[in-house]
């Protein structure tokens, strides 16, 4: 749930609070929707104590999948292309406050929830989405398939799909595990110190935070899990949890420390040195669109987002979230981030009444 502090707009914190740490600008590229978790004029949306989006995968053709955390976990699809333009509501889970991850199969996607009952999986097939809702429509609400909990009184802490789409590889606060799509089974892999992200490398390995400053790597063709595979580079990595974002166009995967210093990392050729600094600290979820350009949040409270481009090494500060289509609304925290279909950027929004925020990035001039 949000901790995030109201400020009173006429006291001095205020005026320190817009100048020093927003810069007084808000969104200053491209253009962002702030769009609500229902299908507008015909559906309501998820209650707003259940509607924290902490989890976001996105399907081959465009369709994005989200979890929320709050009061009750919800799981919903997202659709927005052709004249569809709805987010549906596919349930709330019972006995779930909090999604740690969606991952979206070939016909299945797994969610990862926690709750009084500890860390579990639900499964589910796709959502069947049609590409026009000009006319009738609507959707049936099928039944989610409870695996169960992974390990007893551990939770979920974050989980991907591998590069095949059958399997699901997460990790549980003590335990890597894995979740077989096609047979709805779940596998225990064997013992890692769970924290942050898990992230599949750009040959197709899975990596994710081990201790002593180093990450762990699992492979899933062979199925062995390598301890301290990877050291990470020289930064302030204590107490961070672990944040990726993954290129589409090449594999690489990108993370920062807490510092905010940027990084990226393959498999080839391992970590980068420092590539950039974030405006504030802590970074939070990233996407990389189709172009190479690293989007992201970053700040506590109140979020302040940037772009990183490879191409030209710089990082610039684009000002807090703001949405003025239809309706005004600006963001302030933000859970989880994908790359939609066609390079479009989405967030989820980690607060009440919690929207999807659509962001379109502005078109680079091109060089002579």
């Amino acid at each position: 749930m949000s901790t995030r502090k109201r400020i009173d707009r006429n006291s001095p914190e205020a005026k320190t609070f817009f100048e020093e740490i927003l810069g007084g600008t808000f969104l200053t590229e491209g253009i962002m929707v702030a769009f609500p978790l229902c299908l507008p004029g015909a559906t309501v949306p998820i209650p707003a104590d259940e509607s924290h989006i902490t989890a976001l995968d996105v399907t081959p053709d465009g369709t994005v999948y989200g979890g929320t955390s709050g009061r009750l976990t919800h799981l919903f699809a997202g659709m927005f292309h052709g004249s569809t333009g709805a987010v549906f509501d596919m349930g709330a889970v019972e006995g779930a406050d909090h999604c740690a991850a969606i991952c979206c199969g070939q016909t299945k996607f797994a969610a990862c929830v926690n709750g009084p009952r500890g860390g579990r999986v639900i499964v589910r097939q796709l959502q069947r989405v049609p590409f026009d809702l000009i006319q009738e429509w609507g959707f049936s609400r099928q039944p989610f398939e409870d695996l169960g909990e992974v390990v007893k009184g551990e939770k979920v802490v974050h989980a991907v799909a591998d590069i095949t789409r059958k399997y699901v590889i997460g990790t549980t606060e003590r335990h890597l595990f894995s979740v077989n799509l096609e047979s709805s089974t779940v596998g225990i892999i064997g013992e890692i110190s769970g924290a942050g992200k898990v992230a599949v490398g750009s040959n197709g390995n899975i990596f994710g935070l081990d201790d002593k400053n180093s990450l762990w790597r699992y492979a899933p063709l062979d199925g062995t899990l390598s301890r301290h595979a990877i050291t990470l580079p020289q930064g302030s990595w204590k107490n961070v949890p672990l944040i990726w974002a993954k290129s589409p166009a090449n594999g690489t995967l990108y993370t920062a420390d807490g510092d905010g210093r940027l990084f990226s990392f393959t498999e080839e050729a391992g970590f980068s040195a420092p590539l950039a600094n974030a405006a504030l600290t802590p970074v939070g979820p990233m996407a990389v669109t189709l172009d190479g350009r690293v989007f992201g949040a970053c700040g506590k409270g109140i979020s302040k987002f940037f772009c990183y481009n490879p191409a030209t090494r710089e990082i610039s500060t684009m000002g807090g979230a703001v949405s003025v289509i239809e309706r005004r609304r600006y963001g302030y925290e933000f859970g989880d981030a994908v790359v939609g279909r066609d390079g479009e950027l989405m967030f989820g929004e980690d607060d009440d009444l919690g929207h999807l925020w659509l962001y379109f990035p502005k078109i680079q001039k091109r060089s002579a």
